[in-house]
């Protein structure tokens, strides 16, 4: 018979965790789809520790538990990870479903995960040994493996507090409603006195993980927005030679145009 705690603090959840082969549950919406039969369930959902969202200096931190509707109605959460959670499925499922599952099933389509990874986001990971601070795309190290330990719990997610307001997003799915990405898009973008100062993108649904390639939006950084419009043609040349599909349900070929075409789009919108 399959197990089921239900700690009432983090300090219990992180002892549980520690010597029971478990697996942590808040909002469930995956685990319901496909079961574990060979765990016990670690429900967090109850953890106020979890659930907060608050700010420092440097980051906006949003704890793992944290509902997509919560984040809708934080006056903390950001507008480009309010844009793109409202798009999770219907009210229910975002009643219910939390950032850190959307994160740790390590998928590349979770919608709210393309955000973290494009405002280039850090985790806290914590066990009863610990915790650890390490960037998003460490976590991730293929489609749907992650670098969680067996005894460790994703505890926040740290948002840089800089550059959020100048975003764009775009999620492209069979339909308006209830549509998992065939393709997302997350760009970050800002410029002071004429020169780009930020230029981050993301891409979802694509590839086994995230694609993420600061080292390519470093082309256009320190560029006036001319020497970037020059840029243009060779940082468009570079990410269609990094940015590799696989095939699904949908073809690679499709998924390669749509990601130029809001890479494109994003440049101008910019105006580059």
């Amino acid at each position: 018979m399959v197990k089921g705690y239900h700690p009432a603090s983090l300090e219990e959840a992180l002892a549980i965790r520690a010597r029971e082969m478990v697996i942590p549950y808040a909002g469930g919406t995956d685990l319901m789809i496909k079961p574990e039969e060979k765990a016990g369930y670690l429900f967090l959902n109850k953890v106020s520790e979890l659930k907060n969202i608050t700010e420092d200096g440097e980051y906006i931190r949003i704890g793992a538990a944290c509902t997509f509707t919560d984040i809708l109605e934080s006056d903390l959460a950001p507008a480009i990870l309010k844009e793109a959670v409202s798009q999770i499925a219907a009210p229910a499922i975002r009643n219910l479903g939390t950032a850190g599952g959307n994160i740790c099933n390590g998928s590349p389509k979770a919608d709210s995960a393309l955000i973290f990874w494009a405002a280039d986001s850090k985790l806290r990971l914590i066990s009863s040994q610990g915790e650890r601070v390490i960037p998003i795309s460490q976590f991730y190290l293929g489609r749907n493996k992650t670098s969680l330990e067996a005894d460790e719990l994703l505890a926040e997610i740290l948002m840089p507090k800089t550059g959020l307001n100048h975003y764009y997003y775009k999620k492209v799915g069979a339909r308006n409603a209830l549509a998992i990405s065939r393709v997302s898009f997350a760009g970050i973008f800002a410029a002071e006195g004429g020169r780009v100062v930020c230029c981050q993108t993301a891409f979802g649904a694509v590839s086994e993980v995230v694609i993420r390639r600061p080292d390519l939006d470093a082309m256009l950084i320190g560029k006036t927005i001319e020497e970037a419009k020059a840029l243009k043609k060779e940082y468009l040349r570079a990410y269609d030679q990094a940015i590799l599909p696989i095939r699904g349900r949908i073809s690679a070929e499709y998924r390669k145009v749509v990601c130029m075409n809001l890479l494109r789009d994003f440049l101008e919108s910019n105006g580059m």
